[in-house]
């Protein structure tokens, strides 16, 4: 025993220095703190001696001294320090004094600053009994600690049903302040705590309105629906008010993708030429047409795509033709032979994909172009319409030149021929709007009257992709009668379903929901059970895109079928109408039905929620990030439908965005015992790397394709994801976002999930006949460029800084937007997280994101040049 007491005795005589008793912690007091704080201990007396004069003295003073030590809050400072073992006396002191005591609020004051530092939530309680005026000079630690306290004050007065006047009367003390003193991000979340975010409008200027603006319009991808809305309209009449048209327009998408009116009102706001050409290019980018007028027109309708972007091609010297095997660099791959001896139609046709996605929008290629006829008789049945239909993607954007050449593939005797040249004509039409209509005038005459079903199919799929988002009346009454038709077979019916959907993509349209529901309820089971039937589903999805609660009507509707598509309809309409939302709730729900173990193979719906999962949390970085892990459960825990899914909901999640997390996990899936799935992942890696040139997604691939060299379906798929890596020569992008990856173009998104959808069943589409499916994703290529204009859309080429974008929201001062960049001359190429900003002060950018095409216009304020001597 006495040996464990010695033990224990120098461990006592250790004390932690941090718990040093009171009498201690004022020995090792300096002379000079020592001397502050008998002063503060006898102002502490003095503010409860009996005569007032005194009193308001002592108060005076501790007032002058708190004030001048907490400007600058980096630790306790030494009167709030001094005087807190005096909080409790002078809070009993405070309760005993008279109302008629004309010190009394000035005391309030002090005690309010004082009981911050104690822990107890009364700062408010005393505040509200002192003195309201100058907030500020307390410091800002004190502010954003009564910021704090109103918003719960807040919520427990409208449990209670309380007035909050008084509180607002303090608000409207403290909102000043914050925006005045770099704080605006601790403005706006009070301001949402109380609910009267739109008060923030009131205190906007040229200094603070970008910031606010930033911070609201990120705040709004976290709050819950229809407050969001609330919030990006506050944004919205912020931008208004300081007339940045351009921001305004982009705000206006995120609130309603498809508001032509809203679309047409800031436009017509705008007052300067320059900036509504601008702003023709935004909504040009968006799909949203309207005739405005004759000098704007051709921003708008896109007219101008395929010219700038040949530009940009010569401008990188990239404008030569590149064949399949360039693409293929067989010499590169271990393919034991494999390639230059066979001829098969399968290898034809993957070649016919790779030469169409390569030379996208260029005017020319050396397979159909130079010997069209040559390479067309190369392909059989399906396969020639494939390859027909490529024209249109090699000439793409390209209307007037592109329609007389393949004009002349019109008056082929084959069927498939003359199916996969109407498909040309609508791929060829995609994104580019004309007021003569000339798609619509080549194609119409066929949808009815084609001699074939796949002439009609090639027909209706190039309205769809021709009108995409434009919401054409015209077509709906061509395809709403072929919908209708009861004597049509479910293929041509489902893909003029898919067509209406493209056209009226994110409208909501109560006609056409009508139809389709009405065909799904009305076709019998052996109908349904066909492949095709998904696009039915589908086309009904789209209507919905991005509508939110709008969708719960039809939600209801498709509640009452009873065969499997029904699921398969609730989920892709629910998940389209939630796109980009990053709904938690929404991907909950999701992840519970992924979570099913059904029996049998009618859980075809299991598949869609697993796309869903991507759609809904595509919006936002940490959403992303998120579901990427939770694909890496589904893989190990649920049902194939699930895994089957999974590659290519990882595709749809990182499109054109080749994340190496990603990159890994679909390259471990592309080995996968489950052909369906393996399939997938390479087809995900396509996605993933669209565009791109990607060296590391295209090595996977080129490994991929000596791996599976005597399989031709995995082939196939590996030689079309090459292709898609090479896309437009590196220049195309597929990805959805725009505008600094913060709008969801409709358009773009409809032709991701048309051949996501396609990709659920391999084998029955794109594997056998129907892999034109494929060319759907023209609606999302892009140039990924950025190109600079003057006032007179002459090229202006200038410096531009490009790098990695930096998150800035709720910085202080102007924090840098990019890093590790590098300076280039306009044009130049934008990779999916990077950012540009110009390098001189010589211009000003009509665009606050320069991104696409940009506007500049001549700084009046630039500093001269020097005179070159």
């Amino acid at each position: 025993m006495s040996e464990t007491k010695k033990e224990e005795k120098p461990q006592e005589e250790k004390k932690d220095p941090k718990k040093k008793t009171l009498k201690e912690r004022e020995e090792e007091l300096s002379e000079e703190d020592k001397k502050k704080k008998e002063e503060f201990d006898l102002l502490a007396e003095r503010v409860q001696d009996k005569d007032e004069g005194v009193q308001k003295f002592a108060l005076t003073q501790l007032t002058t001294e708190i004030k001048t030590s907490t400007s600058s809050m980096t630790s306790v400072p030494k009167p709030l320090k001094f005087m807190r073992p005096h909080f409790q006396k002078l809070k009993d002191y405070y309760t005993s004094t008279p109302d008629s005591n004309s010190n009394k609020r000035l005391l309030a004051d002090v005690l309010s600053v004082l009981a911050m530092t104690m822990g107890n939530k009364e700062s408010l309680k005393f505040k509200m009994q002192g003195t309201i005026k100058d907030i500020g000079s307390w410091g800002h630690e004190y502010v954003r600690h009564l910021a704090g306290e109103i918003g719960e004050e807040y919520d427990n007065r409208m449990e209670s049903k309380a007035s909050i006047d008084d509180l607002l009367q303090l608000v409207d003390e403290i909102i000043p302040f914050d925006m005045a003193h770099n704080a605006e991000h601790e403005a706006c979340d009070l301001l949402m705590e109380i609910e009267r975010i739109s008060r923030i409008i009131e205190h906007i200027n040229e200094n603070n309105y970008s910031k606010v603006a930033l911070y609201l319009s990120n705040c709004a991808r976290y709050i819950p629906e229809k407050e969001d809305v609330e919030v990006l309209k506050v944004v919205l009449e912020i931008f208004k008010k300081m007339k940045q048209w351009g921001d305004a327009l982009r705000i206006s998408f995120r609130i309603n993708s498809f508001d032509i009116n809203a679309c047409k009102e800031l436009f017509e706001s705008a007052d300067e030429t320059s900036a509504k050409k601008q702003i023709a290019f935004t909504l040009g980018r968006q799909h949203m047409y309207f005739d405005a007028g004759e000098e704007f027109n051709d921003q708008i309708y896109n007219s101008r795509l395929s010219d700038h972007f040949l530009a940009l091609a010569q401008d990188l010297d990239i404008t030569e033709a590149k064949t399949p095997e360039d693409v293929y660099k067989s010499n590169l791959s271990d393919a034991r032979g494999f390639g230059a001896s066979v001829d098969s139609a399968r290898q034809n046709l993957a070649s016919t994909f790779v030469n169409a996605f390569v030379n996208a929008g260029f005017g020319h290629d050396k397979l159909m172009t130079e010997e069209g006829n040559k390479w067309l008789y190369k392909n059989k049945d399906h396969g020639m319409m494939t390859a027909a239909a490529s024209l249109g993607m090699i000439l793409l954007w390209d209307v007037e030149g592109g329609l007389s050449q393949i004009d002349k593939f019109l008056y082929a005797n084959e069927d498939y021929i003359k199916a996969g040249t109407l498909l040309a004509v609508g791929i060829v039409n995609s994104g580019v709007f004309n007021e003569s209509n000339p798609a619509l005038a080549i194609l119409g005459e066929h949808v009815v009257d084609g001699p074939s079903n796949n002439v009609r199919i090639g027909s209706i799929l190039g309205l769809g992709l021709s009108y995409v988002g434009t919401a054409l009346e015209d077509i709906k009454d061509l395809l709403l009668p072929v919908i209708e038709d009861g004597s049509a077979g479910i293929e041509v019916v489902s893909i003029a379903a898919l067509a209406l959907g493209m056209t009226f993509v994110g409208t909501g349209n109560a006609e056409i929901t009508e139809s389709i529901c009405g065909i799904l309820m009305e076709r019998d089971e052996a109908s349904l059970n066909v492949t095709y039937s998904r696009y039915l589903a589908l086309g009904l999805g789209l209507l919905y895109l991005g509508k939110q609660q709008m969708a719960d009507v039809a939600l209801e509707t498709l509640k009452t079928l009873t065969h499997p598509i029904g699921k398969y309809a609730s989920l892709t309409v629910e998940t389209c109408a939630y796109v980009g939302t990053g709904n938690v709730l929404k991907i909950q729900q999701l992840l519970n039905v992924c979570g099913e173990h059904n029996e049998g193979d009618k859980n075809g719906h299991q598949a869609v929620a697993t796309l869903g999962i991507a759609m809904i949390a595509m919006g936002e970085d940490i959403g992303v990030e998120m579901a990427i892990r939770s694909f890496d459960h589904l893989l190990q825990y649920c049902e194939p439908s699930v895994r089957r899914a999974v590659p290519i909901a990882l595709g749809l999640l990182s499109v054109s965005n080749p994340r190496i997390n990603v990159m890994d996990t679909l390259s471990k899936l592309s080995h996968d015992s489950d052909e369906e799935v393996a399939l997938g992942a390479i087809f995900g890696l396509g996605l993933i790397g669209a565009g791109t040139n990607n060296s590391r997604v295209a090595g996977l691939l080129r490994s991929l394709s000596a791996y599976w060299y005597k399989e031709p379906s995995y082939l196939f798929l590996v030689r079309v994801a090459q292709g898609m890596v090479y896309m437009g020569k590196g220049t195309i992008s597929l990805a959805p976002y725009h505008s600094d990856r913060s709008i969801l173009s409709r358009v773009a998104m409809a032709g991701l999930l048309t051949v996501a959808h396609s990709c659920l069943d391999f084998k029955n589409v794109i594997l056998t006949k129907s892999h034109y499916m494929l060319f759907s994703l023209v609606t999302a290529m892009y140039p990924r460029m950025l190109m600079t204009f003057d006032e007179n859309m002459k090229p202006l080429p200038v410096s531009v800084r490009v790098g990695q974008a930096v998150d800035t929201i709720g910085q202080a001062g102007k924090p840098k937007t990019i890093t590790g960049f590098q300076t280039h001359t306009t044009p130049v190429l934008l990779g999916y997280n990077d950012r540009a900003e110009l390098a001189t002060d010589d211009y000003i950018s009509c665009s606050s994101i320069l991104e696409g095409f940009v506007i500049l216009k001549p700084n009046p304020n630039a500093p001269p040049k020097e005179e070159k001597k």
